[in-house]
Parts: structure tokens; sequence; C-alpha cells
């Protein structure tokens, strides 16, 4: 199980994380290893850390620009709970995106299957290097 990065965000469900390199349950390329990770997590709110994305050198300040007008997008899908958007003190270059949905199906089926999703990709897909990996993880335990 993953550890706990978020807080709970619904009525005794334990939140799902979405992000990159935190460890946790993975929605992974074998079609019924996805199948059984959204079966486990239907209906559950989901919260996603990202450590990455790592954003190509001197253009930091272009990114949380353009991460502005993307947020807009993001915030505007159904099951959208909010977001954080952090940046690493000792890797200035690099974030951590917090990404609270109701399910982990309006994240994946609805925004990632949207046409807005095109719309953030295009503003925010070309400042990643590399580009980070997306996780769920499971919350375990809170304080």
């Amino acid at each position: 199980m993953g550890q706990q990065h978020g807080h709970p965000t619904g009525a005794g469900r334990p939140p799902v994380e979405v992000g990159g390199v935190r460890a946790g349950r993975v929605e992974r390329a074998d079609p019924r290893g996805r199948r059984a990770v959204r079966r486990a997590q239907r209906d559950r709110p989901v919260t996603g850390p990202a450590r990455g994305p790592a954003v190509v050198p001197g253009r930091e300040a272009q990114f949380e620009d353009a991460f502005g007008r993307a947020r807009a997008i993001i915030a505007s899908m159904p099951g959208f709970g909010g977001l954080t958007l952090s940046r690493c003190v000792e890797r200035p270059g690099t974030y951590l995106l917090l990404v609270t949905w109701r399910s982990l199906e309006d994240y994946t089926d609805g925004f990632r299957g949207s046409a807005q999703y095109q719309e953030w990709r295009r503003l925010l897909h070309h400042f990643y290097d590399p580009f980070p990996v997306v996780e769920h993880d499971e919350q375990v335990l809170t304080a």
C-alpha cells in the first residue's frame, strides 16, 4: 500500500492519490491491472500528489504562469475537488502537484478523456523534462 499524502475528502472514504513518483497503487499498462485498480477505487475520492513534474531549467516562471491559466480548465471538470502546486525548495525546477477528485474515474475517464485535457496538454506538457509518471495511491493513515 502507498503512503498517505493528503487529507480525507469524503465521508470515511480513503482518497486515492494520483500523481508522479510517489509509491502506491499504480495504474499499470496491463489492461487487467488497470481494471483491477479501477474496480478497487470506484466511487472513492481521489487525491493526487506528484513529485515531479520537473520543468525545463529556466522556464519555471513561464510554467507557473501557464499553470495559472490551466487551473481554470481542470477546475471546471466534473468531480474536481481542488489542487495545490508547490515548488521544491531544494530543487526549484521540481514541483509537487496535488489534485483531488471525487473518484478515479472522474480523473481517468472524465478529465483525461476530455477535449479540455487536450488544452491542458497544450498549455503544460512542453514544460516537462522528463514527463511525470502518473500513479494512484490509497490513503492509509492521517494525522
